[in-house]
């Protein structure tokens, strides 16, 4: 189940029983010193608390001491087929080097990243992928994909006990969603290591948030891993914005608004499509943790808006504000939503204080360290 053993990425701990670390990596060339820390910053902004950048060659390398000088999250070196880069990484100072012990050179550039990584206190991150399955695992793979992935990351992690190294996170990542939560069962029973989930090349944003927040959100409501990637061909802030989605509806973490929203269906008396768009456009400016409702009919409008911190239910020239369960006021429909963010600011500028009210919603009860 959950980890027991716990790492610091940068100050991040991950495993252990810490909270739930979500992680992306950037687009651009890492040799783009000032690209790369435009988009650091963007990804900090949207919460992002790790974050890895690839260091495919030495000019990405020389970028690293002032990328890491200069980041305001911790920096990985994601580093492939090359072990001096790896330690040009360390020199520079990053909180974490991602390997794959099976494709760095051999038994002995293997024992010099370890080396180095004990000499600088940096921790590692290996593990195995369904695409870059060593040779010979790859025909064991056809019958049973999920052990070949365990198979090869349980080889990786004996390389690194057999020189004493401790400090490290595993992945066992798989296009294949049902492989990948079978992998990561099968592996958190094996290692007592924290565990890096991910669906690896997921897809687009809305089929890759889907198969991320069934592989990954599965896997931690058993308490299964300990930090988070969901990887997506778009910008990479959204994935930030999807990891923390799955931890807030897990219960897991409070990060940002929650919104809830009604499917549009005929009973409504307004477009609750484009009114819960400009509320969650909104939203994305506030980082304070509070559930607004946007509700488009008096079926289960007043409940749902009721039972959130703030809501929304619309009429035909009119909607209600609701704030902690009472109604406001009515208001005229194209002032809803500009009156609701008033109401929201006034009350995070006292001190976001909640009365006392019988809430009807439950966090999913997790189990296991990961939670």
């Amino acid at each position: 189940m959950g980890s027991s053993r716990q790492i610091s990425v940068g100050g991040v701990p991950i495993g252990g029983g810490a909270p739930i670390a979500v992680q992306s990596m950037t687009t651009t060339k890492t040799h783009d010193a000032a690209a790369t820390l435009a988009q650091i910053g963007a990804l900090a902004e949207a919460g992002c608390e790790i974050v890895r950048v690839a260091v495919p060659g030495l000019p990405d390398a020389a970028a690293l001491h002032e990328i890491v000088a200069t980041s305001p999250i911790p920096v990985i070196a994601d580093i492939h087929f090359n072990a001096s880069l790896a330690l040009k990484a360390m020199d520079a100072g990053v909180a974490a080097v991602r390997i794959n012990p099976g494709n760095i050179g051999g038994a002995e550039r293997v024992e010099q990243v370890v080396r180095r990584a004990l000499q600088t206190s940096t921790p590692l991150r290996i593990g195995a992928n369904s695409g870059s399955l060593p040779e010979h695992l790859r025909p064991a793979a056809t019958a049973d994909p999920a052990g070949a992935l365990v198979q090869a990351a349980t080889e990786e992690v004996e390389i690194l006990e057999r020189l004493g190294f401790h400090d490290f996170k595993i992945s066992v990542k798989s296009t294949s969603v049902p492989v990948m939560m079978e992998a990561y069962r099968r592996l958190s029973e094996a290692v007592p290591y924290p565990l890096h989930l991910g669906v690896t090349e997921a897809g687009t944003l809305v089929t890759g948030a889907v198969k991320s927040a069934i592989g990954i959100g599965a896997l931690l409501a058993q308490g299964i891993g300990d930090t988070i990637r969901v990887s997506l061909s778009t910008d990479p802030v959204e994935e930030v914005r999807v990891g923390f989605e799955i931890l807030k509806a897990l219960g897991l973490r409070q990060f940002g608004p929650e919104l809830i929203a009604c499917p549009s269906c005929g009973r409504t008396n307004v477009e609750v499509h484009g009114l819960a768009e400009t509320v969650e456009t909104r939203l994305k400016a506030y980082r304070e943790h509070f559930e607004v409702a946007v509700m488009g009919c008096a079926v289960n409008g007043p409940g749902e808006a009721g039972d959130a911190d703030f809501g929304i239910a619309g009429g035909r020239d009119a909607g209600h504000i609701y704030a902690h369960g009472a109604v406001l006021r009515r208001v005229p429909q194209d002032r809803l939503v500009d009156e609701l963010f008033a109401e929201i600011d006034r009350w995070i500028a006292l001190g976001m204080p909640r009365p006392e009210r019988g809430r009807r919603k439950l966090a999913l009860p997790v189990v296991g360290a990961g939670a």
